[in-house]
């Protein structure tokens, strides 16, 4: 293995090439809006659709401001509309390109201290082929423990991989808790926080056995595995998959919109394939999407718990999405994220929202979580927004990781525990 000191040279020379074929976002804005109601919420909407080079962060029902990041040539536009309709507004960032560069020099000179295939999640953020590494030397590690299977494969040919952690009592078919993470390419916490979730079941078993006494944890770090590489290579913020649309100008379906359960409607996704929450032509036409499916169906009957890691916002958020309508087993769920809420405000006194994602968040349709309660009858089903950071809020520096996924860990931990409680194999 080449030395640290050989390692820091070589990225040196190579960091100006580098950054040449990076997408910098030289000269791009970062501004806030202020919401007063609905009527400005709409017209968000409304400029999202019309605008897709205006990359707003989709409000909350009850958000009273939100962000928007805007590219050097649209800017002088983008102003006049908002004095057209008296919106106010403050630019948070003048020129994102010093800091988006920065984050990527940091976590490049992070990861040349790591002594692979072992990794630290708390020091790096990871690329899909470095996590896939990481995990292939797991089974080596934890024989009786841990058992890695590949699934399938995304659209650009990339491996997905999905580890299961037991006790190794050898028992079959014990109930399942399911995490996914990096549905969304660059909401890059989320894999760090699957990849914590695996170290603690595994390096810190011990004081979290019990939660594998009866229950066996399934987990899969990167679903979307070529966008989140995308956002490594070329384009920091990139969020769909890659696969190329009907539209050769726009490449890419939000995965988080394409499963077959309510798909198609126009609240809470898009027929638009140049819009963010572009659902693709038909339903599971991603091989992302199929290979997520196939896992949870593979679990199906004993999927206790199925839980997407996303970012940013502090929400346990529960189906439904594309409707107001509650579940029957509602109240359910709602005391399990209860128990995480709870858990989190005892230990760092971080004030989570939970709900329905139709009114905490926005409308969603043909969403994952709405998915697994809808057609693979998890008992609880739920997507994890984990708490904001960085400049825009879903991108972090390396020194933010330890004390976002500390955080969330409390609340899964108590959240996993309120369902091994409720629902005991």
């Amino acid at each position: 293995m080449a030395s640290p000191l050989l390692g820091l040279l070589t990225l040196l020379l190579l960091q100006p090439m580098e950054l040449f074929a990076w997408q910098d976002y030289k000269d791009y804005k970062l501004y806030e809006l202020k919401l007063e109601g609905a009527v400005e919420q709409n017209l968000v909407r409304k400029w999202s659709q019309e605008k897709p080079s205006w990359d707003f962060h989709e409000p909350s029902r009850n958000a009273s401001s939100l962000k928007v990041m805007i590219p050097p040539e649209e800017a002088d536009g983008f102003i006049e509309t908002l004095r057209s309709y008296h919106l106010e507004y403050k630019v948070l960032i003048e020129d994102l390109a010093p800091l988006v560069r920065a984050q990527r020099a940091e976590n490049l000179k992070k990861k040349l201290l790591i002594q692979w295939p072992h990794i630290d999640v708390l020091a790096a953020f990871y690329t899909h082929a470095e996590i896939n590494d990481y995990l292939d030397s797991l089974p080596a590690r934890f024989p009786k423990r841990v058992q890695l299977k590949q699934f399938g494969w995304s659209y650009e040919r990339r491996p997905l991989k999905v580890v299961t952690i037991t006790n190794g009592d050898g028992r079959r078919n014990k109930p399942v808790i399911l995490i996914d993470g990096t549905v969304h390419a660059r909401e890059w916490i989320s894999p760090s926080m699957a990849l914590y979730v695996i170290q603690q079941l595994l390096d810190n078993y011990v004081d979290n056995q019990e939660l594998m006494l009866d229950y066996d944890w399934v987990i899969m770090p990167v679903v979307n595995a070529d966008g989140y590489e995308y956002t490594h290579t070329v384009d920091r913020y990139w969020r769909k998959s890659r696969r190329p649309t009907s539209n050769p100008d726009c490449i890419g379906t939000d995965i988080n919109r394409n499963f077959g359960y309510e798909w198609g409607h126009d609240e809470g996704s898009s027929s638009d394939p140049c819009e963010a929450i572009y659902r693709g032509e038909r339903p599971f036409d991603q091989p992302e999407s199929q290979v997520l499916r196939d896992v949870m169906l593979h679990y199906g009957g004993r999927l206790n718990f199925y839980l997407s890691l996303h970012s940013y916002g502090n929400y346990f958020l529960l189906p439904w999405g594309y409707t107001s309508v509650f579940p029957d087993t509602y109240q359910d769920m709602m005391s399990v994220a209860d128990a995480g809420a709870k858990a989190i405000i005892y230990s760092t006194n971080g004030i989570y929202s939970y709900g329905s994602t139709y009114y905490v968040l926005y409308p969603t349709s043909g969403d994952t979580t709405d998915f697994a309660l809808g057609v693979v009858n998890a008992t609880v089903s739920m997507t994890m927004e984990l708490p904001a950071a960085g400049f825009q809020g879903f991108d972090p520096w390396v020194s933010h990781i330890e004390r976002l996924v500390t955080e969330s860990w409390v609340g899964v931990r108590a959240m996993a525990a309120e369902v091994i409680r409720r629902y005991p194999a």
